[in-house]
């Protein structure tokens, strides 16, 4: 879970008014955890209420075959392996890790608070995604909770399934493929398990809910790594490892409302409730000893029942989640760090003297790695226009979160949508059928897997793959062709619906930015990762741009073009007296353009060569109001001219 979002997002903008009668807020809080517990038709667990957890019962020996497999105990696959099964599939959940619970990222990397989906307007918080996210969600304490009772939630639903047979602890799964020609199909999985033995098991369909897609790429279908398609493949965000720390008591709870309060000033930036809070932004200056590995953020807590609180605020760098060795790294790395760490959040903040470490999470939460390449890519301007899919899964409405990918960077917001729908296309892979991807891998772009990636999406993908499993063997079609037939998909959406989901269609009301006549230009830039909006999408096209920034912006779109763009105008704009503050003339905009790619013209000449060679377009040149002070919107214009003839253009 991300700080900021926590701070600004719709859902979470109201807290103002909480955070200035904390005993109010917690009324609030009680009642809001009722209502969602009413809905779900099971009341919430008592906070504070330590539950014992329980055993999954893992088969000894998995049958031959199966209707669904489904590769993953992370909650996209108990959700993907709960639904199959309630479709009458015979469904095998396993597991590749050395788990013993269900949950993994969650209960394992010790993630226990949720980036909630909420419907624009609702009072009531209700989630987006409803089905078994909200079943789960039911059985929990709030929107953080403890990662005790969220296994044994999970493990309830599952155990409940008579069609699940759980498989854990294996030491490998490889898929079984077969090939005719171009086409693959996946057809099981050969399991070697705990003891060493190997055993193949078909299934009708295969379902990938790994963190990374290990099992999706192992058979053959495309992905991007990190940000590639950004032109950045070497980048990615941080990896988190979450800890732990002991004696928060209700008392210290109560003592962390008040300070929070008071950093916050009733802005509605910092909050808590009776089970999350996020705040103690001072952390953000901590002066890491490992200055070059890590970055803390202001924390973000999620209380236990044991009187003790995980955070989610220490970044590691630099780590590679395909590589064991860089990812036992992070824990290294971490372990070393946190008692400087705790000692600085001590000396900040005196609510926390008493308070110490008490353990670190058992597994890494690494927040990218693979996109696959599916049927359809959602893109950032599906986000950004909050649109509408006719082959609607899940709905999706989180801020789109860039993390830090540095220690030097400070992430962003790119955009903060109403609501977008994640297509069914989105979970089928190209090149491999018999197989779907859900969860965070699945067919995002980069910008927005920043938003897709929350696991309420990612438990409605797992859902809708485990009844597309169903359809699709009852149509005897491949999955490819399920996510071409309207009529199959239909039926897709109604069992869905009938299982709890709401895929109903629905018209977003266009962004007042979408209005403006630089749109166009905003959607190239914003494609390109140029361009952010923040919790209120104000990309402030009509404001006054600088020289400085257009500089910038020109030197951010250097890695997609790297042949064509290798001038600079760095020099000569820093050269010039306070950048920052210069208005950004045409002559200015065109020369920064002109020198990045090396046209040798002179200042007042600079438009009208970047015309004649098809840089810049008349049209474009013709919309800016005012050539001696160009907006931000004029800027991304000319952008999207540039992108447009160097073949760059996403937009």
């Amino acid at each position: 879970m991300k700080l900021l979002d926590r701070l600004m997002n719709k859902q979470n903008r109201g807290h103002a008014i909480i955070l200035i009668a904390f005993v109010v807020m917690m009324i609030v809080a009680a009642v809001w955890g009722a209502f969602q517990g009413k809905k779900s038709g099971t009341p919430h667990s008592v906070a504070g209420q330590v539950q014992k957890l329980k055993e999954v019962k893992s088969v000894s020996d998995p049958k031959s075959s199966y209707d669904v497999i489904v590769v993953g105990t992370d909650p996209e696959g108990v959700a993907a392996a709960v639904s199959a099964a309630r479709n009458g599939q015979k469904t095998l959940l396993v597991d590749g890790k050395d788990r013993a619970i269900l949950g993994g990222l969650m209960t394992l990397g010790w993630l226990n608070s949720i980036d909630m989906n909420i419907e624009p307007g609702n009072w009531a918080k209700q989630p987006m995604n409803k089905g078994i996210f909200s079943e789960w969600f039911g059985k929990i304490e709030g929107d953080s909770f403890d990662v005790v009772t969220a296994a044994n939630a999970f493990n309830d639903i599952v155990a409940a399934e008579k069609n699940i047979d759980v498989l854990l602890k294996t030491k490998s799964i490889e898929p079984l493929v077969t090939v005719k020609g171009d086409a693959k199909t996946v057809t099981g999985a050969s399991i070697t398990k705990a003891d060493g033995t190997k055993i193949n098991v078909q299934a009708k369909s295969v379902i990938d809910a790994t963190q990374d897609a290990d099992f999706a790429a192992a058979a053959g279908a495309p992905f991007t790594i990190n940000r590639e398609d950004l032109a950045d493949p070497k980048s990615r965000m941080a990896v988190t490892v979450v800890f732990r720390l002991n004696n928060i008591t209700p008392e210290r709870w109560k003592q962390f409302g008040k300070t929070i309060a008071a950093e916050d000033k009733g802005q509605g930036k910092y909050g808590i409730n009776e089970t999350s809070l996020w705040g103690f932004d001072k952390m953000q200056e901590y002066p890491a000893v490992n200055k070059d590995r890590i970055r803390m953020r202001g924390l973000n807590g999620g209380r236990q029942n044991d009187n003790t609180m995980l955070v989610n605020a220490l970044q590691v760098f630099n780590i590679d989640p395909f590589d064991a060795k860089s990812r036992q790294e992070a824990f290294q790395i971490a372990k070393d760090e946190l008692p400087h760490v705790l000692a600085y959040l001590k000396q900040q903040y005196a609510d926390f003297d008493g308070v110490e470490l008490d353990a670190i999470a058992p597994e890494l939460y690494v927040r990218e790695s693979r996109h696959m390449i599916g049927e359809y890519r959602l893109s950032i301007i599906d986000v950004l226009e909050n649109r509408d899919q006719w082959d609607r899964i899940g709905f999706g409405g989180y801020p789109v979160d860039i993390q830090r990918t540095s220690p030097k960077d400070n992430g962003a917001v790119v955009t903060d949508p109403d609501k977008y729908a994640v297509p069914f296309r989105s979970i089928v892979p190209q090149k491999v059928d018999g197989l779907l991807v859900v969860g965070r891998s699945a067919s995002f772009d980069t910008l927005p897997h920043g938003s897709a990636r929350v696991i309420p999406v990612g438990m409605a993908t797992g859902e809708a793959a485990g009844a597309a499993a169903k359809i699709a063997a009852d149509a005897k079609m491949s999955f490819r062709q399920l996510s071409a037939s309207k009529e199959n998909i239909a039926k897709l959406q109604d069992k869905l619906n009938k299982q709890g989901m709401e895929l109903k269609p629905y018209n977003a009301k266009p962004g007042a930015f979408m209005e403006n006549k630089a749109y166009p230009g905003l959607k190239t830039a914003i494609s390109l990762g140029l361009a952010t909006g923040g919790y209120k999408n104000e990309f402030d096209l009509d404001k006054a741009s600088n020289v400085k920034r257009m500089s910038n912006v020109v030197e951010g779109m250097k890695k997609f073009s790297p042949g064509q763009m290798s001038g600079s105008a760095v020099n000569w704009v820093n050269g010039l007296k306070e950048p920052e503050k210069l208005p950004l003339t045409l002559d200015h905009a065109s020369s920064i353009i002109a020198r990045t790619l090396k046209v040798d013209v002179p200042l007042d000449k600079a438009a009208a060569e970047l015309e004649k060679k098809g840089y810049l377009t008349r049209a474009t040149i013709d919309l800016i109001g005012n050539k001696q002070s160009l907006t931000n919107g004029d800027m991304y214009l000319l952008i999207k001219d540039l992108a447009a003839a160097l073949k760059i253009n996403k937009g």
